[in-house]
């Protein structure tokens, strides 16, 4: 009897710890990835991470790209060599581009910096553009940057063009009663 006891004892027990085992999450948790819930985009891909990307355009035909680049290199420099359209997007181009520092170990925000004037067709509110950005040392990444009025966060950012306003509504409506 008493060997039957411990029989299902030990049963009980290697039940527990194979659900324990089998119910959890595994490996690659979500909250171990990064996430940064903004309109940007982010690539992580280089020396020189690409973070918070877009283009804010008042009017179709050009807009101001606006990102921050953060040098992962702790002891060069480095610097931004390009930023122009690729793919689909190939005929988008930056006006008058200079080289952009990147400190090593340190963070070049273009939006206190005034950002990268861009022109191309493409270039329309709520589209996407494919730009390339080049680096010293010959890293490239492609980037889908979304396209932005300037509303908001992103009012008086935008330095291309005639200068005018958008035409977009930057207000947001309140849902009418009963709507969720």
């Amino acid at each position: 009897m008493q060997l039957r006891l411990s029989a299902r004892v030990l049963a009980a027990a290697g039940a527990i710890a194979l659900a324990t085992v089998l119910s959890s999450c595994g490996f690659d948790y979500a909250t171990d990835r990064v996430y940064t819930p903004a309109a940007g985009v982010n690539d992580r891909d280089a020396m020189v991470d690409v973070l918070g990307a877009v283009v804010i355009s008042a009017q179709d035909g050009s807009g101001t790209f606006i990102a921050s680049f953060a040098n992962n290199d702790q002891e060069k420099s480095a610097t931004v060599s390009s930023i122009a359209g690729t793919g689909d997007d190939s005929d988008v181009k930056a006006t008058d581009f200079s080289p952009i520092e990147v400190p090593a170990g340190g963070l070049v925000n273009l939006a206190t910096d005034g950002g990268v004037e861009l022109t191309g067709d493409q270039i329309t509110s709520g589209a996407f553009v494919e730009l390339s950005i080049g680096f010293s040392g010959g890293e490239t990444v492609e980037v889908d940057v979304p396209v932005l009025p300037p509303c908001h966060e992103y009012e008086g950012l935008d330095k291309s063009g005639d200068g005018s306003s958008a035409e977009e509504n930057c207000a947001v409506e309140s849902p009418a009663a009963g709507e969720h």
